[in-house]
Order: structure tokens, then C-alpha cells, then sequence
């Protein structure tokens, strides 16, 4: 029926496509903790940094009304929902406030305090960053 050469070959086409699989699946954060160097803190814009992650990425705050919601991925381990935040931000500004960490250590990034330095919001407050680029 099949030569032997030819099963050989389609077994390492399916061992290639398991392992491959494998890896797209892993996200970054995932893939450090594999070599012993976990995230400390793990921040995007723009997608999970583990297979497993589905809580938020972070938060816009609307400039028409001052609503804020909350950006997740499409699905664990996933890119960020662009749809939900083009809807949210439809016919206004948008601001991202906080950028939340995904390692669950609550290293979240919030708006930069007055320090050294006084920043030009209110307060000395530094500026926050625009979400039309994001994500």
C-alpha cells in the first residue's frame, strides 16, 4: 500500500506540525518561565504574553464623557480585541490609563506622579498616552 520511506516521512511531517503547534501556542512569558526566567512584570498593548491569559490588557478612558472599559484578548493567549476598543472610542479620543500586568503580581503602569520632574498634565502629572495607535 505505502512504501516505508513514505510513512517514515509523513510521521516526521506529523511530529514536525505537533511541535510547531506547540510552540506558536506558547506565549514569550510563557517560553521564559520554560527556561528557568519567569516575567517579573508582563505588559502589552497588543496581545497576551501567555497561552493561558484572558484577563485585561488594559484601560481606555473616553474623552467625550470620561467612561472608562477595560481592552482583553479575543481569546486566551490571543491579540487584543481592536474592534471592541474602535467602538468604545467611535467619534471621540481615546487615553490608555493602565496597562495592566499579566503576571499577576499587580505590576499594573498607571500614570507617571509628579517626581523630579514636573510633568505638563495637572499636578505635574505626566501626560498619558493617545490609544489611537493602540493597539
Amino acid at each position: 500500500m505505502f512504501s516505508q520511506p513514505s510513512l517514515e516521512r509523513a510521521r516526521i511531517i506529523a511530529l514536525g506540525l505537533v511541535v510547531s503547534s506547540s510552540f506558536v501556542a506558547a506565549g514569550p512569558c510563557d517560553l521564559y518561565s520554560s527556561g528557568g526566567t519567569p516575567c517579573i512584570a508582563a505588559h502589552s498593548t497588543t496581545r497576551a504574553l501567555y497561552s493561558a491569559y484572558s484577563g485585561a490588557l488594559y484601560q481606555v478612558k473616553r474623552g467625550s464623557d470620561n467612561t472608562t472599559t477595560t481592552i482583553s484578548p479575543l481569546s486566551a493567549g490571543g491579540v487584543a480585541n481592536a474592534a471592541a476598543q474602535d467602538t468604545f472610542c467611535a467619534s471621540t479620543t481615546c487615553l490608555i490609563t493602565v496597562i495592566y500586568d499579566q503576571s499577576g503580581r499587580g505590576n499594573h503602569l498607571n500614570q507617571a506622579p509628579p517626581g523630579g520632574f514636573s510633568g505638563p498634565e495637572s499636578n505635574g502629572y505626566d501626560n498619558l498616552a493617545s490609544a489611537i495607535g493602540a493597539p
